[in-house]
């Protein structure tokens, strides 16, 4: 799934530059980038690119919210750093599989009926939603408006991305995109909650994101070990000194 290919027909530039201009060229010529950029088999650039976007928008969340990590209180340095690297460097790669795998499962449900007979590989699917999620990066920002926005870009970007690498009707595209778009873009960047915030309704429940909720607990779970250990440590040494 992770595979790096060195020699393809097409893909996309390695390295820091390469990732800056496939982020430009996503967001400003997208149908021309998803023509030119995605090669089958060569979707450890989308990874990386998709692992950036992550990046970017979990570090500008977790530096500029005052609450960054629900249910702690503060803002422990340590808990913020493992939140980062866990939300970004584990979950996000995590998610964009299973945004893959949920968007293989709509079109093998849309191949039954004959509308995504023509549709490429799996690899092209993790490219198409990786570099779909670019304007994300934009997203971290307490703005609801700002997430709004970036996630239905992105989500515009997804349905192009399948208009033009799986050759389908953008109708076909949009009805197809529906369930990994809500996935990635409504809950995992905060899309939906944003909108609920912008909106004043409570649209799905509690606004949070999954990623650094997800982290977040982890980091819980881990003080509290280690709460628990330096307790039975000093219980320990009060006994010996007893």
């Amino acid at each position: 799934m992770t595979q790096w290919v060195e020699t393809t027909e097409g893909g996309r530039d390695r390295g820091p530059f390469g990732i800056a201009r496939a982020w430009v060229e996503v967001l400003i010529r997208p149908r021309r980038f998803f023509v030119t950029g995605i090669a089958p088999g060569d979707q450890a650039p989308g990874l990386v690119f998709a692992v950036v976007v992550a990046l970017c928008h979990v570090g500008v969340r977790l530096t500029l919210e005052s609450d960054p990590l629900p249910g702690v209180d503060g803002r422990p340095t340590g808990l913020l750093v493992f939140a980062f690297l866990v939300a970004a460097l584990i979950l996000a790669p995590l998610a964009l599989h299973l945004a893959a795998a949920l968007q293989t499962l709509v079109f093998l449900a849309l191949s039954v009926v004959g509308l995504a007979e023509n549709r490429g590989g799996v690899s092209q699917t993790v490219q198409v939603v990786a570099y779909a999620t670019a304007p994300c990066a934009l997203s971290g920002a307490p703005i609801p408006a700002l997430r709004v926005l970036t996630a239905a870009y992105g989500f515009v970007l997804l349905v192009v991305g399948l208009v033009v690498v799986h050759d389908l009707s953008p109708p076909v595209a949009l009805l197809a995109a529906l369930v990994p778009g809500l996935f990635v873009f409504g809950y995992a960047f905060g899309g939906v909650f944003a909108l609920e915030a912008l909106l004043g309704v409570n649209l799905v429940g509690p606004a949070t994101n999954v990623t650094e909720e997800t982290a977040a607990a982890t980091g819980r779970r881990t003080a509290r070990r280690g709460a628990a250990v330096a307790a039975g440590s000093s219980s320990t040494g009060s006994t010996v000194g007893r």
